[in-house]
């Protein structure tokens, strides 16, 4: 991938705002301050509480503020969650036209692991993929446009395992390879450092635009687990650890530059 000249993203700059992107582990709507709060509320990631979707709706009042969300642990609509697909109430409480679901792990009524897209613009399509390993991690692909200056987006949740996390970035380099403009977010489980070991990664992720910000655990943030992560081709212009949203991760957020012709590609429908 050849990066965009200094013209070119000045152009992007005058031309049309930068791209509000967020990432955010929701933990399942559960609120977690503490480290003894994983035993003390371990029996709501089976079990309904009264008071989720009152936090789910402080939440999508906030997704609201960003162009796109990428979403990990969402329940997807089972008995733990009120029977609520929280992906759908999410993007109805942030005014999201666009939303999809990737279901990873399906436990029938008792839980419905996903990852989640929010946006306001419309993919030209979603493809969802298993990513290798264990059953239960999986890949979100949502192209905008069409041809060379496409945005490609990719939502993801890696393992914690640092062998099969390889064969899972493996798999991730090998899909964004074709694509020119790429933006990668999610809770990839490692840290920088681990990521910056991954050749594969390094060829084709501009590192240098994105700092490690601590985004976990959420009340005494010490590791860098949640990422946004972009192509040479692209710019970030702020970029920050945002306050806790009750999960045991703190949401990141991104402005993106685009290039004027991959701007175009996003359109209202």
């Amino acid at each position: 991938m050849n990066a965009a000249s200094p013209e070119t993203l000045l152009t992007a700059v005058q031309d049309a705002r930068p791209l509000r992107v967020l990432t955010f582990n929701l933990q399942v709507g559960i609120s977690t301050h503490a480290w003894y709060q994983y035993l003390t509320n371990s029996w709501q990631h089976v079990l309904p509480n009264s008071k989720r979707q009152e936090r789910l709706a402080v939440i999508g009042q906030f997704l609201g503020h960003f162009d796109i969300v990428g979403l990990q642990e969402v329940d997807g609509g089972s008995f733990r969650s009120g029977n609520v697909n929280q992906v759908d109430y999410l993007a109805q409480q942030a005014g999201a036209p666009f939303h999809y679901q990737q279901l990873n792990r399906n436990l029938g009524r008792l839980a419905q692991h996903s990852n989640g897209l929010l946006s306001r613009f419309q993919p030209t399509r979603v493809v969802n993929h298993r990513l290798p390993g264990p059953p239960g991690r999986g890949v979100m692909h949502a192209q905008f446009g069409d041809g060379a200056d496409a945005l490609h987006l990719f939502v993801v949740h890696l393992s914690l395992g640092i062998r099969t996390q390889k064969r899972q970035l493996d798999f991730l380099c090998e899909l964004m390879s074709s694509c020119r403009h790429v933006i990668l977010v999610g809770d990839l489980n490692c840290t920088r450092a681990h990521l910056e070991q991954h050749t594969g990664l390094c060829e084709v992720m501009n590192f240098d635009q994105t700092p490690e910000q601590l985004s976990y655990p959420a009340w005494e943030p010490k590791r860098a687990l949640d990422h946004i992560l972009i192509s040479p081709t692209l710019q970030v212009a702020n970029s920050q650890v945002l306050p806790p949203l009750f999960s045991d991760h703190l949401p990141l957020s991104a402005d993106i530059i685009l290039p004027p012709a991959c701007h175009k590609m996003l359109v209202v429908r």
